[in-house]
């Protein structure tokens, strides 16, 4: 890839791919594509397609997609498997048929069976029974990923794909009813600061155990793997470190200088109850994480602190 090579980043303005934006621009990246939602709807398939003829984009970044927490994932299963469906195949498709050179999709570690062996590598996609309160998520990663390998297969072409672990940092989704642990757990503590608030309910018994990688590392992840990856098999992105939901929970109230009582509601689900990538394969190309969770966190709630304005909030959260 040259410096003014065309790329368009899909889904610029969440979390990921505004990262990956900052990547590339720091790097002196001149050509990069990228619409707004209101420009480009990636549901709409001729809208797409009209886009690729007239663009003509030399390489993509698929960081488009329908995503939230564990209570998104599970009360609305249709929406997030026939929209990322949707996204993935109209963009995708329409690469291959307008010459892209090469394409990376971001896929999800919910896409691992829910009794996989840890941690889990590449080989155990589809080797067991799915997570049920994401499998409508994992589904339609699952079908990106591997429409991609078959594409590479079949046409010779160069769409590969990555599992990130669970991410977070700058402009995530604070949305209570649509997001992510870190996000939500933050922004509750932090509000119920606010409200001098005696205690924060937390979903499920807090033994769960999960990996988090801040966005910038993912950013950088992907720039490594567009620049030297050339593999037909999907490579995980992590950190290769976990913590019990718990344990993170308190890390957070640290953090935000909450002083009222956490409670787990074991009435609520914990959903899988481990999630650690085998990252070594990422590794073996010179790529490693830099940002540890604690720094992390502490980046986190500083820009929570500095953007609260016009951050994606939704309703109060608690």
């Amino acid at each position: 890839m040259n410096k003014d090579s065309k790329i368009y980043i899909a889904g610029h303005r969440g979390m990921v791919g505004s990262a990956v934006l900052r990547k590339y621009e720091k790097e002196g990246f001149s050509n990069l594509l990228y619409k707004t939602r209101e420009e480009l709807d990636l549901l709409n398939q001729a809208a797409v397609e009209d886009f690729f003829e007239k663009e003509k984009p030399e390489y993509v970044i698929l960081a488009a997609a329908k995503v939230g927490g564990i209570k998104a994932n599970s009360e609305h299963q249709a929406d997030f498997l026939w929209e990322n469906i949707q996204i993935q195949n109209n963009v995708i498709w329409s690469a291959l048929k307008h010459d892209v050179k090469k394409l990376l999709f971001l896929g999800s570690s919910c896409i691992y069976p829910r009794e996989c062996p840890q941690p889990m590598q590449e080989e155990s996609l589809l080797t067991g029974k799915l997570e049920p309160t994401n499998e409508g998520y994992a589904i339609a990663k699952i079908s990106g990923m591997k429409l991609c390998e078959k594409i590479y297969e079949q046409y010779d072409r160069m769409f590969i794909s990555c599992m990130p672990t669970n991410i977070y940092g700058e402009n995530d989704n604070f949305d209570i009813n649509g997001s992510h642990v870190i996000s939500a757990l933050m922004r509750r503590m932090h509000e119920a600061k606010m409200n001098e608030d005696r205690s924060v309910s937390i979903w499920g018994s807090g033994k769960a155990l999960r990996e988090f990688l801040y966005v910038d590392d993912l950013a950088e992840a992907i720039f490594v793997l567009m620049d030297r990856y050339e593999g037909k098999q999907f490579l995980n992105v992590g950190t290769g470190v976990e913590i019990t939901i718990k344990d993170l929970a308190y890390m957070i109230k640290d953090v935000v200088n909450f002083e009222g009582e956490l409670i787990f509601d074991t009435t609520k689900p914990d959903g899988m109850p481990r999630k650690l990538l085998d990252v070594s394969k990422i590794l073996a190309l010179g790529w490693q994480p830099k940002i540890n969770l604690e720094s992390g966190l502490q980046k986190m709630y500083k820009y929570y602190l500095e953007n609260q304005d016009k951050l994606r909030m939704g309703g109060r959260a608690n």
